[in-house]
């Protein structure tokens, strides 16, 4: 029982040093990398290239993943892209098991102790807390692997007979055992969560020589397919790109496990030729110490595996990305949703975030779609005054176009109040965790973004029924200067949305906020012109204080929503 509890613990100190590490690496460099990967991925080559890279960096293929479908969905990556760079990124993730192949072989326990030492020195000096982070985690996965590897000599499986037993039940030149231990593999990644941790427990295994390699390296193939189901099923909830992504993840590897297993020996005997371990050599034939040795080559022998059937599988597949693509888009079809009725938020999704680091890349890509929506229900506003214009009475043929447009601007208004309350509760939920300072101040800014693109909802909805007021009222028409003003008026709001979704989309390293602020001046100027035309034109009794008031209500609910423009301006700028 205590072997198994010290077992249970190295592999819980494994999976947090490495959750820590990739979490602290994502912190000192997430939108440097994220730069990289939309830089880099200009054809399907330097994609795989970006992918293997920035996974190597941060020891996560899921983040890399899930920055990819992000890009892909902000229109910055192709489809095809993101598979090339998914591609890359199931090789950069073999590192880990070159990593884990080192702690089971040697002692490496002063480097972890060594981490530990400078992490916490590193993490009380603020500045280079993130530094502190990345060693400590480091720290905690060496020292998951040197207590693993010791738990795993003082269970001495390789001389324990029910253990040996249960293996040897199996026929290792069957085909069907292959399959056995394949579908094994991939249930225990499955249910475990963490491919790591069942290579930490392959490893053990073949190394105390209880477990033999051909049995051994089907299940590291079942772990290759274990962990593309826990990211399918994430998927299930996302939208369709996401998903899309997903699937030709898992396509990518049930095929290089298909494909490995009609040539499965011969390709495991040159793998162990590159290692120098010796297939052939039986237990009996040779000396303890001989057999022992050979087999503690086997923790290398899967990394080597591990590491050669990505790199023959991306080799092969490359050539087929857009085969892949049309196969992807064939099986993953778009919902057809009414996007009035649809309050679901596009982007951010529960199950496929990681890390924090990477959910408010996700935030601020729902807040783009918060801020393009707005700009379109004010175009929906500007539509309605135009048709209360062409509309003589509420008994005219347009006057069916009319309510149908004002039910659609009204059901904007409550999806605008949804998509606040939802977004803010996310990055509530993300905020609990432990952020970067520059990831902090964005989430505050992102708050205050959507509680002003939420107002611009509101200005649009009390426009809207300001017309609508008028046009079931009894009052008078407006005459054709108010029309020509009210548009004017209207087209310089615009500009100002305009500028705004400018922003949101691009850097804001290359915006030009004089423009947003010049328009400001230009309404307000307006805005203060009309207010004193109004009242000459009142006077002048050219139409009654009644309609100017209405009038009057549409310039100022434009000058506020100029306003509030200006507001998510500045919030995005980093601006107080």
């Amino acid at each position: 029982m205590l072997v198994i509890i010290k077992l249970l613990g190295s592999l819980a100190l494994l999976m947090f040093g490495m959750k820590s590490m990739s979490e602290a690496l994502q912190k000192m460099a997430g939108p440097q990398l994220r730069h990289v990967l939309g830089a880099m991925t200009t054809n399907r080559f330097t994609g795989m290239l970006t992918g293997m890279l920035v996974t190597a960096s941060v020891q996560s293929s899921t983040a890399t993943t899930v920055m990819t479908v992000s890009f892909v969905n902000a229109g910055l990556l192709t489809l095809a892209q993101a598979i090339s760079v998914i591609m890359g990124a199931n090789i950069g993730t073999t590192l880990t098991a070159w990593i884990m192949s080192a702690g089971m072989s040697f002692d490496i326990s002063i480097l972890s102790y060594a981490g530990f030492f400078l992490g916490i020195i590193l993490i009380y000096m603020k500045k280079h807390r993130y530094i502190g982070d990345f060693l400590f985690g480091l720290g905690l996965l060496l020292l998951g692997l040197t207590t693993l590897r010791i738990t795993g000599a003082e269970m001495d499986l390789g001389h324990n007979e029910a253990v040996l037993n249960f293996f040897a039940s199996f026929d290792p030149d069957s085909f069907l055992t292959t399959l056995i231990f394949l579908l094994l593999g991939g249930i225990l990644t499955f249910c475990v969560q963490s491919s790591a941790a069942v290579m930490a427990i392959t490893m053990i295994l073949c190394s105390s020589g209880a477990l033999p390699i051909y049995q051994g390296i089907a299940l590291v193939m079942g772990e290759n397919i274990g962990t593309t189901v826990t990211s399918n099923l994430a998927a299930l909830s996302a939208n369709t790109q996401a998903r899309r992504a997903a699937l030709a993840h898992m396509f990518f590897n049930v095929f290089g496990v298909i494909w490995i297993l009609f040539v499965f020996r011969p390709f495991i005997d040159a793998v162990c030729g590159l290692v120098g371990y010796d297939v052939t050599m039986a237990k009996d034939a040779v000396s303890s110490e001989a057999f022992l040795a050979n087999a503690a080559k086997l923790t290398f022998v899967l990394a080597a595996f591990h590491t050669c059937f990505n790199v023959a599988n991306t080799f092969i597949l490359i050539w087929f990305i857009p085969q892949i693509e049309r196969f992807v888009c064939w099986a993953i079809k778009p919902k057809k949703v009414d996007e009035e009725e649809d309050f679901r938020l596009h982007f951010i999704t529960s199950g496929i975030m990681k890390t924090p680091e990477l959910s408010v890349l996700e935030a601020q890509k729902e807040i783009q779609s918060f801020s393009e929506r707005m700009q379109r229900m004010f175009g929906m506003v500007r539509e309605l005054l135009n048709l209360s214009a062409s509309a003589n009475n509420k008994k005219d043929s347009k006057a069916g176009d009319f309510n149908k447009l004002y039910s659609r601007i009204e059901k904007y208004e409550g999806i605008s109040d949804n998509m606040e309350l939802e977004i803010a509760k996310y990055l509530d939920s993300v905020s609990d965790a432990h952020l970067s300072d520059e990831t902090k101040a964005k989430i505050r800014a992102m708050l205050r973004e959507i509680s002003e693109l939420e107002s611009i909802g509101d200005a649009c909805y009390n426009m809207a029924r300001t017309i609508s007021r008028k046009y079931n009222g009894k009052e008078d028409h407006f005459i054709e200067k108010q029309y020509e003003h009210i548009h004017q008026m209207m087209e310089l709001t615009d500009q100002s949305l305009t500028q705004m979704n400018k922003l949101m989309i691009g850097r804001k390293e290359s915006f030009d906020i004089n423009r947003t602020f010049n328009i400001e001046h230009e309404i307000n100027n307006y805005r203060n012109q009309l207010k004193q035309q109004n009242i000459n034109d009142i006077n002048n009794h050219e139409y009654t204080y009644a309609v100017g008031t209405i009038y009057m209500d549409l310039i100022s609910e434009c000058e506020k929503l100029g306003d509030y423009v200006v507001n998510v301006v500045e919030a995005r700028m980093g601006i107080r």
